[in-house]
């Protein structure tokens, strides 16, 4: 049994270690759910589907505007979002006025 919790316990960790910011700009929905906490595939297909339908996302607030995405998901990956591609890019802020 501890072995196994072992086990466990290195996986997350490597999956954590491993993961690395996403453009929800340019990303497809696998690869934006395997990235985001909170995120899985159908939200991830509705943030592609969102940026299909009205163009590239100008601020990480814009992702609220789907459907079950919340401040609070944001806040959870307020350093794995990013609106661009390039190697200078930040990660995007996601401090949201109340």
């Amino acid at each position: 049994m501890k072995k196994l919790m072992l086990l466990l316990v290195l996986f997350i960790f490597n999956s954590i270690a491993i993961a690395s910011p996403v453009n929800v700009n340019s990303a497809d929905a696998k690869t934006i759910a395997d990235a985001l906490a909170g995120i899985g595939q159908k939200k991830a297909e509705a943030i592609v589907k969102f940026r299909t339908e009205k163009g590239p996302f100008k601020t990480v607030e814009e992702l609220t505007q789907i459907k079950g995405i919340t401040k609070k998901i944001l806040d959870k990956n307020t350093n794995d979002i990013l609106l661009s591609d390039t190697s200078t890019a930040t990660p995007a802020k996601t401090e949201i006025k109340k």
